[in-house]
């Protein structure tokens, strides 16, 4: 089935306001101009059938229904989802594939703030930044919270976990400091990871030669907790370990029991549970770091999503191609 000479389009996500906050006025007058959107967003608490069965193009956000054969079958039409958020994994069923219904993600915009977050935390972890910050506030002794040892970023190991879309583009922004880069990836051959900036090892030589370790791995069987006791204990005496990719790649309690006895340092914007119960150990101790889920796109950084988005609805309209293609094979590689 092809395309309409001017496809019906419509939102679905978590509110309408979301949608607000991901399309700038420029961005949405633009999008007009391409497709006709509907003027209701499909939020969690609307039926789908209470949508229109011609949407062509769907437009999906957080909080976007399941695409199963339910909603598939109201939506007869539909011949793309354009996601306007990273992972598509708790969205797609293989339905969609089978119909022959095209996906795409913004994954590798939304990569851009992560690598951002990760680039700070590597650098402010190299200075002990983060464990200074809370004893200074607890003992408002300026000497006793000045880093101690041999800190600073000049001339240290980074190891990074996974070659993704973030992993890159965190070894391409780390290229002009003297930080030496190892990289764990079984996809890569050492001299894909040696154009990337980085020398390929193995999983216990890069833990052991870095100051720190950044995780960007997908969360699959093979990777769940890869970072166990065994492999916290192969990390140098004051390391850090930064984990921005998902909270299960890590055991938690290995982790507790490593910053608890002040050996290691952590930074961690996804934990396993998420959210951690009240009063975890993590909360309190002065060697862990702790954000809430927010290395991701955030405040004015989701209209760079959206601009994606409109750009990838022109190219799926004029030329049926998908810049952020996701196919159903991609699902058991990516997080």
């Amino acid at each position: 089935m092809t395309l309409s000479a001017r496809p019906r389009a419509m939102f679905a996500m978590q509110s309408a306001s979301l949608v607000d906050e991901l399309f700038s006025t420029r961005a949405r007058r633009e999008l007009d101009g391409i497709v006709d959107v509907d003027d209701v967003v499909l939020t969690p608490d609307r039926a789908i059938e209470s949508s229109p069965d011609d949407i062509e193009i769907l437009i999906t956000g957080w909080g976007a229904p399941i695409l199963d054969e339910t909603a598939l079958a109201h939506w007869t039409r539909l011949r793309a989802v354009v996601h306007s958020a990273g992972s598509v994994k708790r969205l797609v069923t293989p339905a969609v594939w089978e119909r022959g219904i095209r996906v795409s993600s913004a994954a590798e915009v939304n990569a851009v703030p992560v690598a951002e977050y990760t680039l700070a935390a590597i650098l402010l972890s190299a200075r002990d930044v983060f464990r200074s910050a809370r004893d200074y506030s607890l003992t408002q002794d300026l000497g006793a919270a000045r880093p101690r040892g041999d800190v600073g970023a000049f001339g240290i190991t980074v190891g990074l976990i996974g070659a993704s879309r973030i992993g890159r583009r965190v070894l391409e922004l780390l290229r002009p400091f003297d930080i030496e880069c190892l990289l764990v990836d079984p996809s890569l051959t050492t001299e894909e990871a040696r154009m990337l900036g980085a020398e390929l090892t193995s999983l216990p030589s890069l833990l052991s030669r870095s100051q720190v370790v950044s995780v960007h791995a997908p969360a699959l069987a093979e990777t769940y907790r890869m970072i166990g006791r065994d492999e916290l204990a192969l990390m140098a005496d004051g390391a850090t370990l930064i984990n921005t990719a998902r909270g299960s790649l890590v055991d938690t309690e290995a982790l507790v029991a490593e910053v608890a006895a002040d050996r290691l340092r952590a930074v961690l914007d996804v934990t396993d549970p998420e959210p951690l119960p009240p009063e975890h150990a993590l909360f309190s101790l002065s060697g862990a770091t702790l954000t809430p889920h927010i290395a991701g796109s955030i405040g004015n950084e989701l209209r760079r999503l959206g601009h994606h988005v409109v750009s990838e609805v022109e190219r799926f309209v004029t030329g049926g191609q998908l810049v952020g293609e996701v196919t159903y094979p991609d699902l058991a590689r990516i997080a």
